[in-house]
């Protein structure tokens, strides 16, 4: 009933509640956090996938700030938010493309115990707020653009988990590469998927 009210183009006050405020202020808070971790590491460790993954974080949290500062106005808004929201998630799809091909061009060769714990502890932060909005992936563009995103990093952090051991077993920066690329394709679906629901609310 709730996903029929919403897709009717209702304001979704029955998702409205301050419990899914504090969730979206968790989620901030830990996505900025990971994103410090991130970059700190997947920069020692020349990493691509990390140094993706990061980037990835930084623009969840930010994302995760427009929600809560849209939440309680009209459809109208929060489409236009979801709207930038996968604008932004197309563009870091596209920038991870092009640091791919730059790393395999001049790259270094990654470090895989460092990938491999970072990516573990960004797993177990992204599944705990993937977890925590899983009860909103049927709201609005704005809701399953927040939705979108933890579940696609989470999906994210067992790639490069993944790549960390593709790297140590093969020798070579190739597994870290492919990651990267999984990442941004990843990056860009759910993009195409917001700014089409997020076009058709604002009708």
């Amino acid at each position: 009933m709730a996903k029929d009210c919403c897709d009717a183009g209702c304001n979704s006050n029955q998702l409205l509640t301050p419990k899914y405020r504090k969730i979206l202020w968790f989620a901030l808070i830990v996505n900025f956090t990971m994103f410090i971790v991130e970059v700190l590491n997947g920069f020692n460790a020349h990493s691509v996938s990390l140094m993706a993954d990061a980037i990835d974080f930084f623009g969840d949290a930010m994302n995760y700030g427009i929600s809560l500062a849209v939440l309680s106005m009209s459809l109208m808004w929060r489409a236009r938010a979801a709207l930038f929201k996968g604008l932004t998630m197309g563009a870091f799809g596209l920038f991870v493309l092009a640091s791919a091909v730059s790393s395999l061009m001049y790259g270094k060769m990654p470090e895989p115990y460092t990938m491999g714990v970072v990516g573990i502890l960004a797993l177990v932060a992204n599944v705990s707020v993937a977890i925590l909005l899983y009860a909103y992936r049927e709201g609005d563009a704005n809701m399953q653009s927040v939705w979108l995103c933890s579940r696609n990093d989470a999906i994210g952090n067992v790639a490069v988990i993944l790549a960390a051991f593709g790297v140590f077993g093969s020798g070579g920066a190739w597994p870290d590469l492919v990651v990267a690329v999984i990442m941004a394709s990843l990056g860009i679906s759910a993009a195409i998927h917001v700014i089409k629901k997020a076009r058709v609310e604002m009708k």
